[in-house]
């Protein structure tokens, strides 16, 4: 299901706008892996989180690729991921649930809690500001 929704959110097709594929090297591998996410906007700025929290295999990917990532969405984008840190997180955690229903489940807070809740959980769950890639060093 993942690969096919990652061949959807990339076309831009019967998806909410907010759907994208996001494209990481693999850690281990070095293959290129795709799999579909919802970006959220908050202040301006569009963010990815992990439903699955910190142990998710993309985070590890993303991490030890440095942040560099690829986004589709009807077209191609390279990234840069830059990691929030967690005392950030509560807000754009919230604004996250309201937009991604299908991650509810993984999240032992509704997305009507207070945002004390979601600071409770802030360090479990990863955020990613996604941001325009930087020229090697």
């Amino acid at each position: 299901m993942n690969r096919l929704s990652a061949l959807q959110y990339s076309a831009g097709v019967l998806s909410p706008r907010r759907a994208v594929t996001l494209e990481v090297r693999g850690r281990r591998s070095g293959q290129v892996v795709s799999l579909p996410l919802v970006a959220v906007e908050v202040g301006g700025e569009r963010y990815l989180v992990s439903m699955l929290g910190k142990d998710a295999n993309w985070v590890r990917n993303v991490r030890a690729a440095g942040g560099r990532a690829v986004l589709c969405r009807g077209g191609r984008t390279d990234v840069r991921l830059v990691e929030v840190e967690p005392a950030e997180r509560a807000p754009i955690l919230r604004l996250y649930l309201a937009a991604a229903p299908g991650a509810r489940a993984h999240f032992p807070v509704s997305r009507q809690a207070p945002l004390a809740d979601f600071e409770r959980i802030a360090d479990q769950y990863p955020v990613f500001r996604i941001t325009e890639p930087t020229a090697p060093t």
